[in-house]
């Protein structure tokens, strides 16, 4: 961990009152709820979708403001295609939106876009602002911001077989170098470390295909409230009680 990360964990940690090595590396997200806020207030859910996208910046920030890492956002799965028409195309426009507007923000703060997901079966003006994106934030070391869009954890798995499998073909590696670290360089997420906090909004209590295979060992925060409304101190809070936690690995410490 270089010195950016440690000079941020540090002042975080004194601000939180927490030990600096409580501070995760990965926190993912599952910003759940959109729809069902927005229903409550009698609104179409599209304008949940466009109040949750107005928390992703501010989380962002707290986020490297902490010294973590990466934070991995699950923005829209391959299951989510099956949702209405007109709700689709309203998200697909609204991620294109976003990743143009978002470009000044991180600049400033140092932040590094990484997409997680499909590129094939994206509207091709999505990927072409998302690719664009990630190209001018390449050389940036502060904060990954990895945004999970068209993605699915077991599509993610079958993806990594498949270029496994490849490269065993070609006779770049065989079978015998198949192991945990390599299948994990073949993810999406590699070059991440693995998430150490999994948090969920709108009290739901489902991993729903997110990070299955990067997220064994990772604690989960379920937040009450409904994406829209999670604020930077329910951020903060989730920190806290990770913090809090106990984390074995499977190991069991000592009885003195």
């Amino acid at each position: 961990m270089n010195e950016y990360f440690k000079q941020r964990r540090l002042a975080a940690a004194e601000r939180l009152g927490i030990a600096q090595e409580k501070i995760p590396r990965h926190v993912a997200i599952i910003m759940d709820g959109n729809g069902r806020w927005a229903q409550q207030r009698g609104e179409p859910r599209f304008v949940g979708h466009r109040e949750g996208g107005k928390r992703v910046e501010p989380i962002t920030l707290a986020a490297s403001d902490m010294g973590i890492e990466a934070i991995s956002l699950y923005s829209f799965s391959l299951q989510n295609w099956k949702r209405p028409a007109m709700e689709v195309d309203f998200l697909m426009q609204l991620f294109t939106r976003y990743l143009v507007e978002i470009r000044g923000m991180l600049k400033d703060n140092n932040v590094r876009l990484k997409h997680l997901g499909r590129i094939e079966g994206l509207p091709s003006l999505l990927v072409d602002e998302l690719l664009k994106t990630e190209e001018i934030t390449s050389g940036y070391d502060g904060l990954t911001l990895g945004l999970a869009l068209n993605y699915g954890s077991r599509e993610e798995v079958v993806d990594a077989a498949k270029s496994i499998a490849e490269k065993v073909a070609s006779g770049e590696i065989t079978v015998d170098d198949i192991d945990e670290t390599l299948v994990s360089d073949n993810l999406y997420t590699a070059g991440l470390p693995d998430p150490d906090l999994v948090i969920r909004t709108s009290h739901e209590l489902r991993m729903s295909n997110f990070l299955l295979w990067q997220s064994s060992y990772a604690e989960f925060y379920i937040a009450g409230k409904f994406w829209p409304d999670f604020m930077v101190e329910d951020f903060e809070e989730a920190i806290v009680k990770f913090a809090d936690r106990s984390r074995r690995m499977g190991d069991v410490k000592p009885v003195n």
